[in-house]
């Protein structure tokens, strides 16, 4: 990825991979411009709702070479494509899919697959994955995720879905390597007035929890 950082390193050293979902209008670059300044350096744009092409696009733009940005929630080869055509450049799912595991393994394309039984997670990694999405993290929670370390000791957990910015840094604590944040940090709330100044102190909460282990 020309410049940009490693997607799964950028992930790994944020501790957490922000998903962005939903239509922010022209607040969209505020909000990741105060994600990347608050140290959240891996960004993903939800593909379930019309404009995330044209959002995936306006972030690689705007933050060329200071995050990553990739696509999530993408359920088929065909989307991931568009995506990447957009520049995205790691792709998440919420499920396991093989073909689209090896998609992009063929392509070089980082793939972070969500699973959720012990089955599921060893058939993500097998394929491919370089990351395991243990999803939804909730309310399964960290003792779920304890649990799933004894076996799979070296498989990079990264439980999304029901993570806060109260129970994030639990997650770390029973073995994830970074958290998926999603609406509980960018919520509709930023697009009131005092939005953006609550996202920033979101923000450094999160980002505080998350190195206070």
């Amino acid at each position: 990825v020309g410049g940009a950082m490693e997607p799964i390193q950028a992930i790994r050293e944020s501790r957490a991979l922000i998903i962005l979902r939903g239509d922010f209008g022209d607040r969209l670059k505020d909000i990741t411009q105060i994600l990347v300044e608050e140290g959240f350096l891996a960004i993903e744009v939800a593909m379930n709702f019309p404009h995330a092409l044209e959002q995936i696009a306006q972030i690689t733009q705007a933050l060329k070479g200071r995050a990553t940005i990739g696509a999530g929630t993408v359920l088929s080869i065909e989307e991931a494509r568009r995506a990447l055509e957009a520049g995205a450049c790691f792709i998440g799912s919420p499920h396991t899919d093989e073909s689209l595991l090896a998609f992009c393994r063929e392509g070089g394309i980082p793939a972070i697959p969500g699973a959720f039984t012990p089955s599921e997670i060893w058939r993500a990694w097998q394929g491919g994955a370089a990351m395991v999405k243990i999803f939804p993290a909730m309310p399964g929670g960290p003792e779920y995720l304890r649990n799933l370390r004894g076996p799979f000791p070296d498989i990079p957990f990264l439980p999304t879905g029901g993570v806060t910015v109260e129970n994030a840094a639990a997650f770390l604590s029973a073995g994830a390597v970074a958290v998926g944040v999603g609406s509980a940090l960018v919520g509709s709330y930023v697009m009131a007035p005092e939005g953006l100044s609550q996202l920033r102190e979101a923000c450094r909460r999160l980002y505080r929890s998350l190195r206070a282990l």
